[in-house]
């Protein structure tokens, strides 16, 4: 029997009149019974798909239909390519894997597996991970649907589940890599005291959902705190990558890909640059060589490449951090406390002798 998910894809698109989800939800019916062996129905499938015509949308429809669920999520067009990222060499390969598990899907169908659709990535921010579901994406040539949390996260008994219930009824009419960032939002562990109720029923139903999604639709979760996230949630996932901040030779890599555009090079090299940022995101070396362009251009010819370039490696050196702020915060205070004067007790009165 085929998957219930695809039967209703196909009863909705039926009823929608949309032969393009249409054909993909027979499509994936037939690959579903020939993994089964059931390969007389799979060619009963496969014939009267033949006689359903494939026309392009009328001329007349100016936009595509929003359907329940589809507020919840920004459709972005992918423009990232999976060849131009700088990746750890654990992200690379598997990333190239699950993008040829997905092109080559019919032979594992064949042989009773599916490519994997589930995907968890963590890190410190600015290191590629929306980048990278942006790739998988365009690799595939699917939509790229991001989760808008504030069209999700409802403040009554009940919403959020049933908005996270339309929004992947939405999904899975179509192929389509769906990306849930900042995921420990909605995916925290259920065991923490401090959490409400409420927010454990929605991960238990979001739990639910992604066991349920079929494999056409790639789930692509990021998140900075991976220890906040239920232990539940990461059984879910089939893959798991690290997403690090990037050693010497990989962000002079980088550094390098970004001065090549500049219309001129500083004397400084890029092994210099590297060891004066430190340890750094990909998304502070790019914040810096940013401002140094804009220094300079804005400085119509007066400024130099060079000296635009030393002012904002001084002005980088006072710049505010995450891990800083704590640190601060925790010198201060006993500074504080030092310089306040000493409470001394309060002086008693002396004892008078009695009179004898």
């Amino acid at each position: 029997m085929a998957r219930a998910d695809h039967l209703v894809s196909l009863v909705r698109a039926s009823v929608a009149g949309d032969r393009e989800t249409l054909r993909a939800a027979a499509e994936a019916i037939v690959a579903d019974e020939r993994a089964k062996k059931h390969h007389i129905v799979a060619d009963r499938i496969e014939r009267a798909l033949g006689t359903v015509p494939v026309t392009p949308p009328p001329l007349t429809t100016s936009q595509p239909q929003v359907g329940p669920g589809r507020d919840t999520i920004i459709e972005i067009e992918p423009r990232v390519r999976f060849d131009d990222l700088l990746l750890s060499l654990p992200a690379r390969e598997n990333g190239r894997q699950l993008i040829e598990e997905h092109v080559r899907a019919e032979v594992l169908r064949a042989h009773a597996y599916e490519p994997r659709h589930r995907i968890l990535l963590s890190g410190p921010p600015g290191n590629g991970k929306t980048s990278f579901a942006e790739a998988i994406a365009e690799a595939l040539g699917l939509p790229f649907f991001v989760v808008r949390y504030d069209a999700l996260i409802g403040s009554y008994l009940g919403e959020t589940n049933a908005r996270l219930r339309k929004l992947f009824d939405y999904v899975r009419t179509q192929p389509s890599v769906l990306f849930f960032d900042e995921f420990d939002a909605i995916g925290k562990e259920r065991g923490d005291t401090h959490e409400t109720g409420e927010i454990k029923r929605v991960v238990s139903f979001l739990l639910m959902q992604l066991d349920q999604l079929p494999p056409y639709v790639i789930v692509i979760a990021a998140t900075n705190h991976a220890e906040l996230l239920d232990r539940a949630v990461w059984r879910r996932f089939q893959m798991r990558l690290a997403f690090p901040e990037p050693d010497r030779k990989l962000l002079e890599v980088f550094l390098d890909r970004i001065i090549c555009g500049w219309p001129e090079a500083p004397r400084m090299t890029v092994q210099k640059l590297a060891a004066r940022l430190g340890a750094v995101s990909y998304a502070e070396a790019l914040d810096l060589c940013q401002n140094v362009r804009r220094r300079q251009i804005l400085g119509l010819g007066e400024i130099s490449i060079d000296d635009a370039l030393a002012r904002e490696l001084e002005l980088w050196k006072s710049r505010v951090r995450p891990g800083t702020v704590d640190a601060e915060r925790f010198d201060k205070a006993p500074a504080e406390a030092d310089a306040r004067p000493a409470k001394t007790p309060p002086r008693r009165p002396a004892k008078i002798p009695p009179a004898t």
